[in-house]
């Protein structure tokens, strides 16, 4: 019987949570995480089952006190690594992506929306409509090449 009242108020209440925002539900979670935390810990300690807890906390502090004066000791070595880490990583990000030019021949307009050169303002249009269907960034497709194949068309039409 106990159970059967236990799910009826656990599912009322699951349906009144669903309504609530997000931010609230963030709220409500921490509390019962901490409070989770807390009944486990009332309950090892009403046991005596609590001894490996405080085992566990002793050794940690004692590993990190024998391991701290290393540690003070290589952190202007970190720091310097830290550094040059972050210099590396900036400037492979600028080689693997090269500054874009806004600036495009006409010739190459033409090319990258596979037109020949005497094509028409409306032929220009229908192929970039035609392009940016099939490599629009929304279904999959490159910003990189949504952003050419816009160039490419402003190009066009702007001269």
């Amino acid at each position: 019987m106990f159970q059967l009242i236990f799910f009826i108020v656990a599912f009322f209440v699951v349906q009144s949570l669903l309504k609530k925002p997000p931010d609230i539900l963030k709220k409500y979670s921490r509390i019962l995480v901490i409070s989770l935390i807390g009944m486990l810990l009332t309950y090892l300690i009403a046991t005596g089952r609590l001894n490996w807890f405080f085992a566990f906390v002793m050794m940690t502090v004692t590993f990190l006190s024998r391991l701290l004066p290393t540690l003070l000791r290589f952190l202007p070595h970190w720091l310097q690594f830290k550094t040059i880490w972050q210099e590396w990583k900036n400037a492979n990000s600028k080689r693997e992506n090269p500054p874009h030019s806004n600036e495009m021949s006409r010739a190459e307009a033409f090319e990258i929306l596979g037109l020949s050169l005497n094509s028409t303002e409306a032929e220009i249009i229908i192929a970039h409509r035609k392009l940016m269907q099939k490599v629009h960034p929304d279904r999959g497709g490159s910003n990189y090449l949504a952003a050419k194949i816009n160039l490419a068309k402003d190009t066009l039409l702007s001269s």
